[in-house]
């Protein structure tokens, strides 16, 4: 039997192996497989549910804003009535009032408005608001933009009663062009959130089964049996390894259907998702070399771990790593650069993005891109090989 032969043999018999002890924990094998599919797309499509239900909620109902000083601009009372707007009685503290957030927003009245109004001054009005509360933002928006609005009116009834044209005021007529695909806008909130959910999944997809592949059984003492085998160390280490790519490629795989079936059976923000074959294999193919890279770093950090609970404290840190280009791009966002496909988590991100956008993928950019993943992970891989060939490994103690 050759050599080459062996080995895989060696490999195989180590991967049915340890598939068989990750299956005969049903509960385990359960949350594996099943928690990613049923708990992500939930959240996606939940979080998008909630957020298109609180728009359209904000939108469509009438606005009740306390006004203080209403009585000096019945007019302006009249317009914001016209456009939804309620003017409710202002409590006392109006101030104290928003940063409770007992109401969104308030408007306050110059005691002067009237007077200025009628002399063809500007007129003060504020708006009161929280600028930090995500939940008045709907809200602030319609009122300032009611207020655009008759501003915009009185200034060109007040032109048309000199006998101006109000387009003097205009020199330009400003418009624009939006070349954003629809496909592009829709998945704008996606963008912020399907990437890392989906590089989390796959660079962590065989975490549990690797760790207690090498921690777990290095803790339980029967790594050492493994060892003292004919089977080299290569082919041991990469056996549990194809083990845990297999099941963290299930998991991806129920996932991506998940998000497909409750894409097609939701509205609303489900709607914005590509659920296309076509987009799911590439998504599959652009988690595949984060799946192998989560793979062959925990096995490499597992192998230096004495116990389970050692190999499980690296989580902390790991789970962290696919936010890190979700925090760069929100303060510096970047134009795509081929040299951004060739770095771990932000090339992951950026092949996401183009898929949601359906925007297409040259060659080049594949070919930098796959280089890079499935380079980085056989750097791993051999330096896990090499710590599987020191011989306290199998020293629990």
């Amino acid at each position: 039997m050759s050599t080459g032969n062996a080995f895989f043999r060696q490999l195989w018999s180590v991967a049915r192996k340890e598939l068989r002890d990750f299956a005969r924990d049903r509960r385990t094998l359960a949350l594996t497989l099943l928690m990613g599919p049923l708990l992500y797309p939930a959240i996606m499509l939940g979080i998008g549910t909630m957020a298109e239900s609180r728009a359209r909620t904000q939108l469509d109902e009438t606005l009740k804003v306390p006004v203080v000083g209403a009585e000096h601009a019945p007019h302006l009372v009249a317009f914001l009535a016209g456009h939804g707007i309620e003017v409710a009685e202002p409590p006392a503290d109006v101030d104290a009032a928003i940063r409770e957030q007992t109401f969104d927003a308030a408007l306050s009245v110059d005691p002067a408005f009237a007077e200025d109004w009628r002399a063809g001054r500007p007129a003060r009005v504020d708006v009161v608001h929280d600028s930090t509360r995500r939940n008045a933002e709907i809200p602030v928006k319609r009122l300032q933009a009611a207020l655009q609005a008759y501003a915009g009116q009185v200034g060109a009834l007040r032109l048309y009663a000199r006998g101006i044209d109000a387009t003097v005021t205009q020199p330009i007529a400003l418009g624009s062009r939006d070349l954003a695909t629809p496909e592009a806008k829709r998945g704008v909130l996606l963008s912020m959130l399907l990437p890392y959910l989906l590089i989390l999944m796959s660079f962590l997809g065989g975490a549990y089964l690797i760790m207690d592949a090498t921690a777990g059984e290095r803790e339980r003492q029967s790594l050492e049996p493994l060892l003292a085998t004919p089977a080299s160390r290569g082919a041991i280490v990469s056996g549990k390894m194809i083990a845990a790519c297999l099941v963290g490629i299930a998991s991806l795989l129920l996932t991506l259907l998940a998000f497909k079936l409750s894409a097609q059976f939701a509205g609303g923000m489900a709607q914005m998702l590509d659920v296309r074959f076509a987009a799911i294999a590439k998504l599959l193919l652009i988690l595949l070399p984060m799946l192998f890279i989560g793979t062959t770093l925990l096995s490499y950090l597992s192998a230096a771990s004495k116990s389970m609970k050692e190999a499980q404290s690296h989580m902390t840190w790991l789970m962290l790593l696919p936010m890190l280009p979700i925090m760069l791009l929100a303060v510096n966002p970047l134009k795509y650069e081929p040299w951004q496909f060739a770095v771990p988590f932000l090339a992951q991100n950026q092949m996401i993005q183009k898929v949601i956008r359906a925007e297409p993928v040259d060659p080049q950019t594949w070919t930098i891109y796959l280089a890079a993943g499935f380079g980085l992970a056989a750097v791993l891989w051999f330096a896990a090989v090499r710590r599987y060939h020191q011989e306290k490994l199998a020293i629990s103690g």
